[in-house]
């Protein structure tokens, strides 16, 4: 069985964060896990920032991220909230989604409001998307960049290489991971 990741909302928001999670994910790497809360943070977050981008496409965006990632989504975790104690209550969600899923990782750029003390008690581990990434770089760096090579591939207008999505990425904040990966093509 895969290891068990929660992506949190902060590092699902950035589109090509977002695209290169997920592309981690389907290439079999680790197992992403996410909820519905999750979902509705992201995008009324992308709502409320981005009023240009048409609600439609950030529905079918929505869709496509559900429908890539084999059994992805987290339900029945509500009745654990209320056990667990986080400096921001807005955030106990994301730990129970974990605990139900039985999640090593919960993929964060929160750190501060998953303190290590609390989630050992759960067997769980916040790690930055930074670190995440590093580690998986660390674990299977082909599949790493053939991940990074297919948003490339992915885009049209204007078409891109593997060094624009990894400028993309730094800016998402992969400086490490960018870093590394330009290190070893």
């Amino acid at each position: 069985m895969a290891f068990i990741v929660v992506y949190d909302a902060c590092v699902l928001y950035p589109s090509t964060l977002r695209d290169l999670l997920i592309r981690i994910a389907q290439a079999g790497l680790v197992q992403a896990k996410w909820t519905e809360r999750i979902l509705d943070e992201v995008f009324a977050n992308l709502q409320a920032n981005r009023p240009e981008l048409d609600p439609a496409r950030l529905t079918r965006t929505r869709e496509l991220m559900v429908r890539a990632v084999r059994d992805c989504l987290i339900k029945d975790y509500e009745a654990l909230e209320s056990a667990l104690d986080l400096p921001d209550v807005d955030d106990r969600h994301v730990l129970a989604a974990a605990v139900k899923s039985r999640a090593q990782l919960i993929v964060t750029n929160n750190l501060r409001d998953f303190p290590g003390e609390t989630l050992r008690t759960w067997n769980v581990e916040a790690v930055s998307a930074d670190d995440f990434v590093l580690a998986q770089i660390d674990l299977d760096r082909q599949r790493v960049f053939a991940s990074v090579q297919q948003i490339a591939d992915s885009w049209r207008n204007p078409p891109g290489v593997a060094g624009d999505v990894l400028d993309r990425l730094e800016r998402d904040g992969l400086l490490e991971s960018a870093a590394a990966l330009r290190a070893g093509r």
